[in-house]
């Protein structure tokens, strides 16, 4: 399975002229391009697929995401092998 997931951004460099970003979903962390959303700053949400931020979401929408996503056991399928969201 591929899912979009929904994370936290906590911090944000760049690395070769690109923007990239550590972001948390659910207690796991990865490093994601952040060029589709340029305007992102740390501390807000983003949807996350295939290691790219795709759109900025809202803190709720994101924590129900994530919510249910542990509940029915595809967070951890989706983030937990070591690969980019």
């Amino acid at each position: 399975m591929c899912l979009a997931i929904p994370g936290q951004v906590i911090e944000i460099y760049e690395r070769d002229g690109m923007s990239f970003g550590r972001v948390e979903f659910g207690g796991i962390e990865k490093e994601v391009s952040l060029a589709y959303v340029p305007e992102i700053t740390v501390g807000e949400y983003a949807i996350v697929h295939v290691g790219f931020a795709i759109s900025r979401l809202d803190e709720e929408s994101a924590r129900r995401s994530l919510e249910l996503f542990e509940r029915i056991g595809v967070l951890e399928e989706e983030l937990g092998d070591g690969s980019a969201a």
